[in-house]
């Protein structure tokens, strides 16, 4: 599809596993008839998962013939979202947000910590392959800035401490915790709510309609 020469080989071909492929099937069929191109991108991030987090040409290829769309317009697609990825990625994929909310929060700094303790450039895949760095625009946790999205978490609220704590979780072994890294619950204040912080009133709203008409009748 390219005569780019490559920094790595692509598979000669590619095919859903059983299981995918009833999944994909399953996608197609929540759109009408002849409208099966609606089902392009969770079809290639379908493809994705399966092949190792990255999409080869033989997996657009095989996407296309699904959907009986060309090549090329699958390819446009693949090529348009930065959440599919058309070359290799580490184990790791640490996708840092520094869209304005999360660069007035102190991005830079999450990115500089990224850097050093990864020893990688934006783009790059540490050597032992676990990590790859890459710098994203907004990813919709702006009210919990900075952020970094790694895999299918997020991880919000960072400072570089926190930032450091996380990648060496992940290079142990483990898995940190998602969410908010100074405890608050979604994307509440920092200082907690500061509204509707009074408990509802629970009583029962009293009989008096009934009341008023039994009155009403005897006079």
């Amino acid at each position: 599809m390219s005569a780019v020469p490559e920094r790595f080989q692509q598979p000669e071909t590619f095919a859903f596993t059983q299981e995918n492929l009833k999944r994909a099937k399953t996608i197609i069929a929540k759109y009408p008839p002849g409208r099966q191109a609606s089902a392009v991108l969770p079809l290639l991030d379908l493809a994705q998962r399966q092949h190792e987090g990255w999409l080869p040409r033989a997996a657009i290829e095989h996407v296309a013939k699904l959907l009986e769309m060309t090549p090329i317009h699958v390819f446009e697609v693949a090529t348009f979202y930065t959440m599919l990825n058309l070359e290799p990625v580490g184990r790791f994929h640490v996708e840092v947000c520094t869209n304005l909310p999360c660069w007035l929060r102190g991005s830079d700094e999450i990115v500089g910590t990224c850097r050093k303790k990864l020893g990688i450039d934006i783009g790059e895949t540490t050597e032992d392959g676990l990590f790859t760095l890459a710098e994203v625009e907004c990813q919709g946790a702006c009210v919990n800035a900075p952020m970094v999205k790694i895999g299918d978490d997020f991880y919000e609220d960072l400072t570089p401490e926190a930032t450091e704590e996380i990648l060496e979780e992940l290079r142990a072994g483990g898995r940190p915790k998602p969410g908010s890294r100074i405890g608050r619950r979604s994307s509440e204040p920092v200082g907690g709510l500061t509204t509707l912080t009074a408990k509802p009133d629970t009583k029962p709203a009293a009989k008096t309609a009934g009341k008023a008409e039994k009155s009403g009748g005897a006079s």
